[in-house]
C-alpha cells in the first residue's frame, strides 16, 4: 500500500494543466451504453474511479479501449445486468449503469453503492423518479431490482437538486415515451455536459444545466464524439494551495466560468486572482485571511473543495468559519488536521478554526478523496515530513498529483508502506 511523504515549507510557483473531470467523465461513459454505436472520448482522465467504472462496463457487455486520454467505448449488447457488489461497493458513481439498462435494456440488478466512508447519501432520489417513468424498484438483499417494458415520460420534481439522481434520470429518459421533466434539476457544469454528449447522440434535450431539464423520449440514439470538461475541483485544488503557501500559480485547461465561487473566496482570503480565456493564476505574498464559508449546491461553493479551503484556514489569520449543508457530516478530514497541530472545533455541521502560526508535520491517515488533497496542502506548510497513509483515496479523482506539486516546487514522495500484520 502507499503512502505520500510530504515536505514543508515549500512555495508552490509556475504553471500546472489539469486534466478532464472525473465527475462528468463517469456518467458520460455510462451514456455510452444507450447506444450500440461506438462513442470516442477525449480529455478522460487516468484514474482508479475510471478504470473501476470500464470493468464494471465490460462486464455489462461493452467494449472499452483506453490510451492517452482517448477512450473508444461501444455496447453491441447487453450480455448481463447485473453490477456486482464487489465493483459497486467501491464507487457510488456505479449507480449511474441503472439509467441506460433501465432505458434500452429494460432490466437491471445493481447493488446498492459505497464509495466514500463519510455521510449517508441514499439514492431514493433516483429510485422515486425511476418509478415515476413507470418501472418497478424494489430492494433485496442489497440490490436495487428494477424493470420496466416501457417507461413513459412524466414530470420528475427532486425533492434536492442531487447530481447522480438528475444525470441518471435524463439518461433513462431517453428512452421513455413521450416528454420528461425533471425539475429542480441540478445546474453543476457535469449535468449540461452530459447533456451536451447525449445531443450529440441524437437525443432531444433542452436545459441542461438549469433546474429545468425537458426530454423528449425515444428518439434513437447512436454513437458520437466528445470532449470532456476541465476538472473544477483539481483546479481549485492548485489555487488553494497557491494561496496557502503565498505562492504564484497558474492553472491552465480550466474552464473559469466553472470556477466564479472558488475564485471569489479566494479574492476573500486577499489572493490576488487573474483570469483568461482558459487559466486561472493566484498570487499571494502575505498569509490568507479567515473566511466565513458555506457550501451550496451550484453555483454555490462547492462541497469537493470544502476540506482544501479549511486546510488553508488552519494556517490563516483569525477565525474561519465553515457550514457543511451538503454532506452536513462531511468533516472526517478534522482529526487529522488536528493531528497536524490545527486547531479546528466542530458543532453538527460548523467547524470554527482559529489559525496557527503554523502546522507540524505528523502521521496521518487518508479517509477519503477530498480529504486526502486537505491533507497534502497541510502537509505542504507544516514543520517537517508528513505521512499520509491510504492514498489510494486521492488515486480515485487525481491524475499524478504528486508529479504535478513537484511542478510547481513542491516535495511530495509517493513511498510503499508496508502492512503491519
Amino acid at each position: 500500500m502507499d503512502k505520500f511523504v510530504v515536505e514543508g515549507g515549500a512555495r508552490l510557483e509556475g504553471r500546472v494543466s489539469v486534466g478532464g473531470s472525473k465527475n462528468a467523465a463517469l456518467p458520460i461513459m455510462v451514456a455510452s451504453m444507450l447506444s450500440d454505436g461506438q462513442s470516442t472520448l477525449r480529455n478522460v482522465p487516468a484514474l482508479k474511479d475510471i478504470k473501476t467504472l470500464s470493468k464494471l462496463m465490460e462486464i455489462l457487455g461493452s467494449q472499452i479501449t483506453y490510451s492517452d486520454g482517448v477512450m473508444t467505448l461501444t455496447t453491441p449488447e447487453f450480455k448481463d445486468f447485473e453490477a456486482p457488489y464487489d465493483l459497486v461497493k467501491t464507487m457510488r458513481a456505479s449507480v449511474y449503469v441503472l439509467g441506460p439498462l433501465l432505458a434500452r435494456h429494460k432490466k437491471a440488478k445493481v447493488s446498492l453503492p459505497g464509495g466514500c466512508a463519510w455521510g449517508p447519501r441514499p439514492i431514493d432520489l433516483h429510485l422515486k423518479g425511476f418509478e415515476a417513468l413507470g418501472a418497478q424498484v424494489t430492494l433485496d438483499a442489497g440490490y436495487i431490482l428494477a424493470e420496466a417494458d416501457q417507461l413513459v415520460g412524466t414530470d420528475i420534481h427532486l425533492d434536492l437538486p442531487s447530481v447522480g439522481a438528475t444525470g441518471n434520470l435524463m439518461m433513462a429518459a431517453t428512452g421513455a415515451k413521450g416528454t420528461t421533466r425533471i425539475l429542480n434539476a441540478a445546474q453543476e457544469p457535469e449535468m449540461p455536459a452530459l447533456a451536451d454528449y447525449l445531443i450529440s447522440m441524437g437525443a432531444s434535450i433542452e436545459g441542461g444545466g438549469t433546474s429545468e431539464i425537458v426530454i423528449e423520449g425515444g428518439k434513437p440514439l447512436h454513437g458520437a464524439e466528445h470532449r470532456v470538461i476541465p476538472d473544477r475541483i483539481e483546479a481549485g485544488t492548485f489555487l488553494v494551495g497557491a494561496a496557502m503557501t503565498q505562492g504564484d500559480v497558474t492553472v491552465t485547461g480550466c474552464d473559469p466560468d466553472h470556477l466564479r465561487a472558488t475564485i471569489a473566496k479566494l479574492q476573500a482570503v486577499g489572493a490576488q486572482v487573474d483570469v483568461g480565456e482558459d487559466w486561472v493564476r493566484v498570487r499571494s505574498t502575505s498569509k490568507p485571511k479567515g473566511l466565513r464559508l458555506t457550501t451550496e449546491y451550484y453555483p454555490g461553493f462547492p462541497t469537493d473543495l470544502q476540506a482544501q479551503f479549511m486546510a488553508m484556514a488552519t494556517v490563516s489569520e483569525g477565525v474561519s468559519v465553515i457550514t457543511e449543508e451538503i454532506y452536513r457530516d462531511r468533516f472526517s478530514h478534522v482529526p487529522e488536521l488536528n493531528r497536524l497541530g490545527a486547531d479546528i472545533k466542530l458543532t453538527e455541521n460548523i467547524a470554527v478554526v482559529e489559525g496557527q502560526p503554523h502546522l507540524s508535520a505528523a502521521h496521518v491517515m487518508a479517509t477519503d478523496l477530498r480529504a486526502s488533497a486537505a491533507l497534502i496542502l497541510a502537509g505542504l506548510v507544516a514543520k517537517g515530513e508528513t505521512h499520509i497513509s491510504r492514498v489510494y483515496h486521492i488515486d480515485r479523482g487525481y491524475e499524478r498529483i504528486e508529479k504535478k506539486i513537484a511542478e510547481l516546487g513542491g516535495v511530495v514522495r509517493r513511498e510503499d508502506e508496508p502492512l503491519v500484520t
